[in-house]
């Protein structure tokens, strides 16, 4: 009995656990200018937002994490786009109803509508079960929610978000905006570690508009992030693509920082601007430790026809539609849509590790 009891306990102890497995999906500022909003209006006086997300919604569907760059508030009507934004409701229900489950909110048009404006953003976001992070009501919703705790399977992810600032707007107590402040990141991330989390994840708002290349300052915050314990850095503000690595440090420790998503949706149509990239990575825990299994990049562009006399505006896999051809029904974006496909692929020649998708990634 007892050798029998000996090998059941030892078979039990190297019996092969399964790894547990998550994927994360980051894409870039989602905008609401003004020809968003009309294009939204509908003849009832309702918004709707659902047919500009429908041909990227399999995409969102591919991931468990997918997570946005929320640029413009809720802070209801009357809605405007530049220079402050706020956009209808509907837009976030669209966004969650197409997969979305994530946004992050520190950014420089985060406080565009002050106080008023920035809480009535994050009620929307929590009446529509958003995960979210970067602005805060006041301390007890800042310690909740900084750093975001997000577990996927058992695998942990901590999430912070940054700004460089909010347009000279002055966030007002007990508001909290978290801005690129280099010792309460570094508290941050401290505290991050104090949850043992798998990977922590940080999403900032920096550099220069509509450059294709970091600046100095982006660089330098990005090694100060790596140092203090980041994994994983994730863009926005410039407006178009830059370029993405995934490295390793002297340790062996895996470093992947996306400069640049660029635009997810706007009304920019300037070369570089009318699109945007879509990150996907997937985490593997074996024997307790986590990497990146795989890191790739999408290509997405708006298409922007006239449509029952007004502008309508669809966000495309546009690496995807390389690949499978466009549905008879978008023929006429062929021509644009790989133009934006050409000029954004140069950027993405200088990426270090992170290819660009080779088939459309699987449903969820």
């Amino acid at each position: 009995m007892r050798l029998i009891a000996s090998f059941i306990i030892c078979s039990i102890l190297f019996l092969k656990v399964d790894a547990q497995q998550a994927s994360l999906l980051f894409f870039g500022d989602i905008m609401g200018h003004g020809g968003q909003i009309n294009s939204a209006l509908q003849p009832d006086g309702s918004y709707d937002y659902s047919s500009s997300l429908k041909y990227i919604e399999p995409t969102f569907r591919s991931a468990d994490i997918v997570v946005g760059n929320l640029e413009l508030t809720f802070a209801g009507p009357p809605y405007s786009g530049y220079p402050a934004f706020t956009s209808p409701d509907a837009l976030a229900s669209a966004l969650k109803e197409a997969g979305v489950n994530t946004l992050i909110t520190a950014n420089n048009h985060s406080y565009d509508k002050g106080r008023r404006g920035m809480e009535r953003t994050i009620d929307v976001l929590e009446n529509n079960w958003f995960v979210r992070t970067g602005t805060f009501k006041d301390s007890i919703d800042f310690k909740a929610n900084n750093p975001k705790i997000i577990d996927i399977s058992g695998i942990r992810i901590a999430l912070l978000n940054y700004t460089y600032g909010t347009n000279g707007i002055v966030v007002k107590s007990p508001n909290i905006v978290n801005h690129i402040v280099e010792k309460e990141m570094a508290e941050h991330i401290a505290t991050a570690k104090s949850y043992n989390p798998d990977k922590i994840i940080v999403c900032i708002h920096w550099g220069d508009e509509y450059q294709l290349t970091p600046n100095a300052r982006q660089k330098a915050s990005a090694d100060f992030l790596f140092n203090e314990g980041a994994d994983i850095i994730v863009g926005s503000h410039p407006h178009v693509p830059q370029p993405m690595h995934l490295s390793y440090n002297e340790e062996g420790k895996e470093q992947l920082v996306a400069y640049s998503l660029g635009n997810f949706v706007s009304n920019q149509r300037k070369d570089y601007t009318d699109g945007g990239l879509i990150l996907r990575i997937e985490l593997i825990k074996e024997d307790g430790q986590t990497r990146i299994a795989k890191a790739e990049h999408q290509l997405s562009w708006v298409y922007t026809p006239i449509e029952g006399g007004k502008k309508n505006y669809y966000i495309l896999p546009a690496s995807v539609y390389s690949i499978n051809g466009l549905p008879p029904q978008l023929a006429e974006a062929e021509v644009a849509m790989k133009s934006y496909l050409q000029k954004a692929r140069e950027i993405m020649k200088l990426n270090t590790n992170i290819p660009e998708l080779s088939e459309e990634w699987p449903l969820r």
